[in-house]
């Protein structure tokens, strides 16, 4: 099935690479000094939490937020921290990518996003208590982009 195959999350899925290339293109001629400094670091800290969580769920990684047929709920590593570390990752880049564009076009591409991610996040989180009723009390305890400061 496409991105765009009339189901709502294909809808979002759409909507998300749609304000990543945006960012990646406002990204094109990166600012010099501080504000790249950052950018590069946030890419780099938001790639590796990506790369970290999606391992967790190895062959069973999907864009669309309907879980895979043979899912396991994951509870533990990144997803001990966050209930969507991806997408907490994925947030991370992009903001990246804003630093690097600058500007209120960058902001608003990444404030976009942002909206997108998390009415993705909930229609991936009803599907998930459906088949996982246990999901429910995992995200009573479990934020859902931003870990819980050990000291709060």
């Amino acid at each position: 099935m496409g991105a765009t195959d009339g189901r709502p999350g294909g809808v979002y899925v759409a909507a998300q690479m749609l304000l990543l290339g945006a960012l990646a293109l406002s990204a094109r001629h990166p600012r010099r000094g501080l504000a790249s400094a950052l950018g590069l670091l946030a890419m780099g800290a938001g790639g590796a939490v990506m790369a970290l969580a999606a391992s967790r769920l190895g062959r069973r990684l999907r864009a669309d937020p309907m879980p895979a047929p043979d899912a396991e709920l994951r509870t533990d590593g990144a997803y001990a921290f966050a209930r969507h570390p991806i997408y907490t990752g994925l947030l991370t880049f992009a903001a990246g990518l804003a630093l690097l564009g600058g500007g209120w076009r960058a902001s608003g591409l990444w404030v976009a996003l942002l909206v997108v991610l998390t009415r993705k996040t909930r229609l991936e989180e009803q599907l998930l208590i459906e088949r996982f009723p246990e999901y429910a009390e995992y995200a009573e305890r479990t934020p859902r982009f931003l870990p819980r400061l050990p000291c709060c």
